[in-house]
């Protein structure tokens, strides 16, 4: 199947606050960035892919994940690299929670009742990342703290000749008071498996029939060995990507490296970058690849946050594993063509709107159609959107009217 070519404008960051505002619903100019998608959400209900499997004694939550919240700062626009000695200027800057966040928000912003224990400074940055979450993406926190005396961590990324650069500062939390942590009763958890370590909360939340979803960060201790994953045991799916796939299974091909992967896990799913991903369900027997859609990507931050989000939307709807794939595919390519982490995840508007171009483009075949055709049912009705659509770009400092 052919992959679709479809590029967003560069300059959908590079505008000024003022054209940012212009394009976010004509947000007044008296109501912050964190609190606009909250007051589109009443106007506008967002999309329930799981609407109709919901039942009285269902979990509270879709989802439940854990993790720090990074303040994100983007400067983009820039010319050139930063030089040592001089001062440079950004045509734009955009501000809005990361780390943890970017998952966070991708979930809820694909219609999953999202909770999220997370840490918060009691700084101002602290109280404009809540905001953000709580506010403007509905993102329950109830199992997240606020410490006092302790400052948020902060991330500036800086956008330039088609790279990023970033720096971080911060300190880790203290720890929580003693006694075990329960997370509270969700259909699925996302964790963040972390080598040669163990996180009880895991496991509890598996016992009590949460579905868990990992994904793994870099072995910096060069042992690449799923003993070192005790975790994995309780989870239901894997989802690292090619290079982290081979090299804990010993194989030389991802395709291998996720067959070998069902050995220890349920599901597999190995990215493969710009070869789209590939998928093994060890219960069913099922298989599928999807290839990568080709955009003009402008900032990759988040986007293996959102294509985890994707996959387990599809799978907690119950689509079968190539739409799945095919979803979690299609968002992650849609993020990338904005920047910033949290600010790029896709909504339910966002995939229609690329629906409805896509289809509305000359000369495609019809079989390249077909494999996104299961869209037509899912999408709401709003058809009048753009398409590549603008977000606003949040910046700290717009207050309420008192």
């Amino acid at each position: 199947m052919p992959a679709f070519t479809v590029s967003a404008a560069a300059q959908v960051s590079e505008a000024p606050v003022a054209s940012a505002r212009e394009a976010a619903d004509a947000t007044p100019p008296d109501v912050s960035f964190a609190s606009a998608p909250a007051e589109r959400a009443r106007r506008r209900p967002p999309a329930d892919p799981l609407a109709a499997l919901r039942a009285p004694d269902d979990p509270p939550w879709d989802v439940y994940l854990t993790g720090p919240v990074f303040l994100d700062i983007v400067f983009t626009g820039l010319d050139s690299a930063p030089v040592r000695g001089t001062e440079s200027w950004a045509r734009g800057m955009g501000s809005s929670p990361g780390g943890v966040a970017n998952m966070a928000t991708a979930l809820a912003r694909l219609g999953l009742r999202t909770s999220l224990a997370a840490a918060f400074g009691d700084d101002h940055y602290g109280d404009y990342c809540r905001d953000a979450l709580a506010r403007g993406e509905g993102i329950d926190l109830t199992p997240s703290r606020t410490v006092p005396g302790w400052h948020s961590p902060v991330t500036v990324s800086m956008a330039y000749e088609g790279e990023r650069t970033m720096v971080s500062h911060g300190h880790e939390a203290p720890p929580e008071e003693p006694g075990p942590r329960y997370p509270p009763r969700a259909r699925a958890a996302v964790a963040s498996l972390t080598p040669g370590a163990r996180d009880p909360w895991i496991a509890r939340a598996a016992a009590a029939g949460t579905r868990v979803f990992a994904d793994v960060g870099w072995d910096d201790t060069g042992a690449w060995d799923l003993t070192g994953l005790p975790d994995l045991a309780h989870c239901e799916a894997f989802l690292p990507n090619a290079e982290e796939a081979m090299r804990y299974t010993g194989t030389d091909c991802p395709r291998a490296a996720a067959h070998a992967l069902t050995g220890h896990v349920p599901l597999a799913v190995v990215t493969l970058g710009a070869d789209g991903a590939y998928a093994v369900d060890r219960r069913t027997g099922e298989t599928a690849e999807v290839p990568a859609i080709e955009v003009e990507a402008l900032d990759p931050t988040g986007a293996g946050d959102v294509f985890v989000a994707g996959f387990v939307t599809g799978t907690l709807a119950g689509w079968p594993l190539a739409d799945r794939l095919a979803f979690a595919g299609l968002t992650a390519a849609l993020s990338v063509q904005e920047f910033g982490g949290s600010l790029s995840a896709p909504g339910w508007s966002e995939v229609a709107a690329w629906w409805r171009e896509v289809r509305s483009l000359t000369g495609q075949e019809p079989a390249a159609l077909r494999r996104y055709a299961f869209l037509a049912d899912l999408l709401p009705d709003e058809t009048d959107r753009p398409w590549p659509l603008r977000r606003a770009v949040p910046t700290i400092g717009f207050r309420e009217p008192q």
